[in-house]
């Protein structure tokens, strides 16, 4: 039986930045535009950090019960160290896509837009298949690309949408630096884990890439943020207050580009999470104003 320790460690805390940037520039959007409503905020919050903790127990159930996990670096896999039986894993994983189902229908609910229903369909299923099912898309290269659109694209945007009820171009183009920086995550953790993914089978952009050339793509995923945030200018002023996380990108693209492997690079995912915390902070407070 794992202790409650091991589960908040298996939940993987230093990801959760992924699901609560991409809600935190989507308001800053909505604020900006005169119609931010914090009780909406919340539950966008909710169904994000849900969907994020749900992955995460979903990738640790199909990687350990695909012995993918066997030897890898890094943070706690329930199911691949024994600390939990599959079914539980499985059931907490489960358990977190169906929070997010409720909440997310009383934003429904409160929007009358039935089509978000297709949204979050789609977002649960992108959780689950990502590892899981009889063919993953994670071991197909597929992750990042997945990773931009629903912790980027759809996340900003549908926060702004069920605060607003409508899209405006700005919601849109915020959310490119929050998928990046999502991206950016997953990145440096494939990075890590690439001499072990391979000889598994697990084919993730990193394996597909090569070395050398996933960390110039984590670095692009650093440093195209600080590019898009003046140029967010004609929508609004504030948000080049975004490049005051600039120092906070120094350390972890350092790091990766002086050859950081295995344990080494756990902290640079911390040192990404800050920044990636720091750089949204800005963003939100800038597009806010």
């Amino acid at each position: 039986m794992a202790t409650p320790s091991q589960w908040i460690a298996g939940a993987r805390p230093r990801t959760l930045p992924a699901a609560v940037v991409p809600v935190a520039i989507g308001t800053g959007v909505a604020i900006g535009y005169g119609g931010g409503v914090w009780w909406r905020a919340l539950l966008a919050l909710f169904v994000a950090l849900a969907l994020q903790v749900g992955v995460n127990y979903a990738n640790d159930y199909s990687d350990g019960v695909r012995g993918t996990d066997e030897g890898r670096v890094g943070p706690m896999r329930l199911v691949g160290s024994g600390a939990a039986p599959p079914r539980q894993v499985l059931a907490a994983a489960l358990a977190c896509f169906l929070a997010a189902a409720l909440v997310g229908l009383v934003l429904v609910v409160a929007t009358g837009a039935w089509w978000l229903l297709l949204v979050g369909a789609a977002a649960i299923a992108a959780a689950w298949f990502y590892t899981g099912g009889s063919k993953p898309y994670g071991y197909r290269a597929l992750g990042e690309i997945s990773v931009f659109v629903f912790f980027g694209l759809v996340a900003v945007a549908g926060t702004t949408y069920v605060q607003l009820e409508y899209l405006p171009p700005l919601a849109v183009a915020a959310a490119v630096p929050a998928g990046l920086l999502a991206c950016a995550m997953l990145v440096v953790n494939n990075l890590r884990d690439i001499v072990t993914d391979g000889p598994a089978g697990k084919r993730t952009m990193a394996v597909v890439l090569g070395d050398r050339r996933t960390r110039v793509l984590y670095t692009l995923c650093l440093v195209l943020p600080l590019l898009i945030a003046p140029a967010l200018a004609p929508w609004q002023p504030f948000a080049a207050l975004a490049l005051l996380a600039a120092p906070l990108a120094v350390a972890p693209v350092k790091a990766v580009r002086a050859g950081a492997t295995g344990p080494a690079l756990i902290a640079t995912l911390q040192q990404t999470g800050r920044f990636q915390l720091g750089y949204g902070l800005l963003l939100t407070i800038g597009l806010a104003l």
